[in-house]
């Protein structure tokens, strides 16, 4: 039932143009979606819609994880950054295309995501490509650093400047910035030295925590 309902929601995502390459189909055809959600809502899963995971925070809607995926350009060997783990399963997509040779690094202010996340991600046995951190996540990951990928699946005030600084040359990360109805999200390109950064209007995100959030 699952996995036809998973298909029938990439198929929707592709026709309307999110979904793009290959290897974010391939991703978001393999990683079980309903697994991230709570119990009660897994009928639900396949709605192109934000949902509730507790604690004020939500899994992004298909259609925007797609879109973020796709700008990331993500391969096989990549180390990524996640701020903002949720329930696991973005980072779970991530890992699924950098695949045994890469690895995500996701971290979270909120101990009982994490806590949830690693169960999740340890149910669809990618445990090994995936560390999960409880920490302050809008100041990146120093000690991991440089990242050929940094992705946020919250929305700061501006692109936190450790973010930045810890993106590998050459590196893109997807941040959204702003608050409340009006946000944008904000694609940092880094290239020999030399950062671009270019903003897509209308995302909404719950916002980013810590020293360089909210």
């Amino acid at each position: 039932m699952y996995e036809q309902a998973r298909k029938d929601m990439v198929a929707k995502l592709e026709k309307v143009g999110y979904v793009k390459s290959r290897a974010v189909k391939r991703a978001m055809e393999t990683i079980p979606r309903h697994i991230f959600v709570p119990e009660e809502m897994q009928r639900f899963a396949h709605a192109d819609t934000p949902m509730d995971i507790g604690e004020g925070q939500t899994i992004s809607a298909p259609h925007m994880v797609a879109m973020m995926l796709e700008i990331l350009e993500l391969s096989k060997g990549m180390k990524v950054l996640e701020v903002g783990c949720g329930s696991g399963y973005h980072a779970s997509l991530a890992a699924y295309m950098v695949g045994a040779e890469g690895h995500v690094f996701t971290i979270d202010i909120i101990e009982s995501l994490t806590v949830k996340a690693k169960a999740h991600i340890a149910q669809i046995g990618l445990q090994d490509r995936i560390t999960v951190i409880r920490g302050d996540g809008s100041k990146g990951l120093e000690a991991e650093a440089p990242f050929d990928r940094i992705m946020a699946a919250c929305s700061a005030p501006r692109v936190p400047q450790p973010l930045i600084d810890q993106l590998a040359d050459p590196g893109i990360a997807v941040i959204p910035v702003g608050t409340g109805f009006s946000q944008s999200l904000a694609i940092v390109r880094k290239n020999n030295a030399r950062v671009d950064i270019t903003e897509e209007a209308g995302v909404a995100f719950v916002p980013m925590r810590g020293e360089y959030g909210r």
